[in-house]
């Protein structure tokens, strides 16, 4: 893996971030197969099938797959990506540093209490905190997926329009380096 692509994070606000390995596998295909993630990610896979993506992510350029904790309990998934080595960057005027991410929140019962918000924005801070040349982190999530929406301007991000993506309409959500300063 390119050093460039798997950034070094220290997250505030007591959440640990780590990365993902196989035998993160069947808590993932837990998580990705409850209701309130799978209608978005769609990848309620079985666990043999996601210990394969996070070998693959793993391996490769792409993506960098994660399970973050707060208080010492995991509760969900993270990918961090360098947008240049996705599709997304296809769908805007993408710079070469900047970084997306992609969150779910897998234990329902953190769901809803402002957890996400403040995840996002321990997220956005770390990534430009620890790469300089990024001036921007981006997500994409269905323009229809209200409480992500609202989790992501919580956190400081702002709308920059719509992306008619092959599988979704969605929202591009850019936080910048300047916002980091205002938030």
């Amino acid at each position: 893996m390119r050093s460039d692509v798997r950034p070094m994070l220290h997250l505030d606000n007591g959440f640990d971030l780590r990365p993902a390995e196989a035998t993160d596998a069947a808590r993932i295909a837990l998580w990705m197969a409850q209701p309130h993630i799978q209608q978005w990610w769609q990848q309620d896979w079985s666990v043999e099938h996601w210990a394969q993506e996070l070998s693959r992510q793993t391996a490769g350029e792409h993506s960098v797959p994660c399970v973050v904790a707060v208080d010492a309990e995991d509760f969900g998934y993270v990918e961090l990506y360098r947008v240049r080595h996705d599709r997304l960057a296809e769908y805007y005027s993408s710079d070469e540093h900047d970084w997306g991410i992609h969150v779910a929140i897998g234990d329902l019962t953190r769901v809803g209490r402002g957890l996400g918000r403040r995840l996002l924005r321990a997220l956005a801070d770390a990534l430009l905190h620890s790469d300089p040349a990024c001036q921007r982190v981006v997500a994409e999530p269905d323009i229809a997926n209200t409480p992500s929406v609202r989790a992501f301007v919580a956190a400081g991000f702002v709308q920059r329009g719509e992306l008619q993506l092959p599988e979704k309409t969605a929202l591009l959500m850019v936080r910048t380096r300047t916002m980091e300063v205002l938030t």
